[in-house]
């Protein structure tokens, strides 16, 4: 099945006023813009600079599981009433350890949300913040656009881009590096980074099941690493399938046919028949955390900061809570009349973020390790865990606050977007 996002069309042409701006977004992928619709109202000039030409950086063959902040986040931003519609509400999430009989369920009232947790596909969120910023005075977006080099200055930044209409320099206070774990303004600024990668990689892949997955995401976890389904919208499900290097690389080379029988092998009879809708992709998953995250006029957002096993879909929602706290602190810089490129107000972001994102990178880790093993004691004690969550409400909630993003910090909605709430 083939969906078809609408987007507008923005013109990459430079803008004589912007020759001088406020903030550069390096990035225009979900974080980067949504740090951008949290800035609308704050009276700071955006650029958003994106390498990729507007389409292709919506065409992106991928579906995210969006936590209940990021939904509150959206929603504060004017977003959700667009969202929504289009995404998939889990009625309940199913946690399970391989052939375990005892599974943990989690339901809406143990957070007092509306879903446990929702999914939505790349096309959808990335569609819903280009036309945000497509329409707000003080964001231009800049497609099809190079960054050449970063010169960080006492007071500005001085920014070289390079696009058809040839090389142009920027004034700007302050850069945030959105431009993903491979990060070329981290790399160029010699920002450390610490972690590993990991001996599993993910595969993901779009399916139809013959039955009705009645909005109930799985997590099963195996010896060689967990399985997670989630559910779409026209009763579709992306799988996430995280398998040792070795044996990920031969299972998507399998024919068609060989690939479906060891995906229903891992994926269960539950929903009957399944049709393999994408082709499956395959990448590395790897720990990894900046050692600092911002320094005078430069800020690390998303996964150019850190990024986090696939295991309890962390990742895209660490990125967007880090750009509703970079919104929050920006704006309040600039209703204090500081300077929103300098090393005290970035540190206010690089505490607050930092700490939490260690919190949630240390959890996923623990979580993979304890469960991608077939060690007696830890089988023992890891299911006497899940009999514990099972059947005692507080460390269930407690777990699904940490996983939901509802723990740490409160963020100010007052500092953040200028949405229909």
């Amino acid at each position: 099945m083939t969906i078809n996002f609408e987007f507008p069309v923005i013109t990459p042409s430079p803008n004589p006023s912007l020759a001088n701006c406020d903030v550069v977004i390096v990035g225009g992928g979900i974080s980067g813009l949504t740090l951008a619709c949290g800035l609308q109202s704050s009276g700071l000039r955006i650029l958003v600079v994106e390498a990729q030409q507007q389409h292709q950086a919506t065409e992106r063959s991928r579906a995210y599981a969006l936590s209940p902040m990021t939904s509150k986040i959206f929603r504060y931003l004017g977003l959700w009433s667009q969202i929504a519609p289009k995404i998939s509400h889990f009625s309940r999430v199913l946690l399970s350890d391989a052939d375990y009989p005892h599974r943990v369920e989690f339901c809406p009232k143990d957070l007092g949300e509306a879903a446990v947790y929702y999914c939505g596909e790349h096309g959808v969120l990335i569609a819903a913040l280009q036309q945000r910023v497509a329409t707000a005075a003080n964001i231009s977006c800049w497609y099809e656009t190079q960054v050449v080099e970063v010169r960080y200055g006492a007071e500005t930044a001085e920014v070289v881009l390079k696009n058809s209409q040839g090389q142009q320099r920027l004034q700007s206070k302050l850069v945030v590096a959105a431009d993903g774990i491979n990060s070329q303004i981290r790399l160029q600024a010699g920002i450390e980074t610490n972690g590993w990668a990991y001996w599993q990689s993910c595969i993901t892949a779009f399916v139809a099941p013959e039955r009705s997955h009645q909005n109930i995401g799985y997590e099963r976890f195996w010896s060689s690493g967990p399985f997670a389904i989630l559910p779409l919208p026209d009763n579709r499900c992306q799988i996430v399938w995280i398998a040792p290097h070795a044996e990920a690389q031969a299972i998507v080379a399998l024919p068609s046919d060989q690939f479906m029988t060891e995906l229903q092998r891992r994926y269960g009879d539950q929903m009957g028949k399944l049709t393999l809708l994408s082709q499956p992709l395959v990448f590395p998953a790897r720990l990894m955390q900046s050692c600092r995250y911002c320094q005078p006029r430069l800020v690390l957002l998303g996964d150019a900061a850190h990024c986090c096993h696939p295991v309890g879909g962390q990742g895209l929602n660490m990125g967007i809570r880090d750009a509703a706290a970079l919104a929050q602190v920006l704006q309040t810089a600039q209703q204090h009349k500081q300077d929103p490129g300098s090393l005290a107000v970035l540190k206010r972001y690089d505490r607050w973020r930092r700490y939490e994102n260690w919190v949630v990178l240390a959890f996923t880790d623990l979580l993979n390790r304890s469960f991608s093993n077939q060690w007696l004691p830890m089988v023992k004690l890891r299911r006497l865990v899940l009999r514990l969550i099972i059947y005692w409400s507080f460390p269930r909630r407690l777990l699904l606050r940490l996983i939901t993003g509802l723990w740490g910090r409160r963020i100010d909605w007052t500092r953040v977007g200028a949405g229909s709430h």
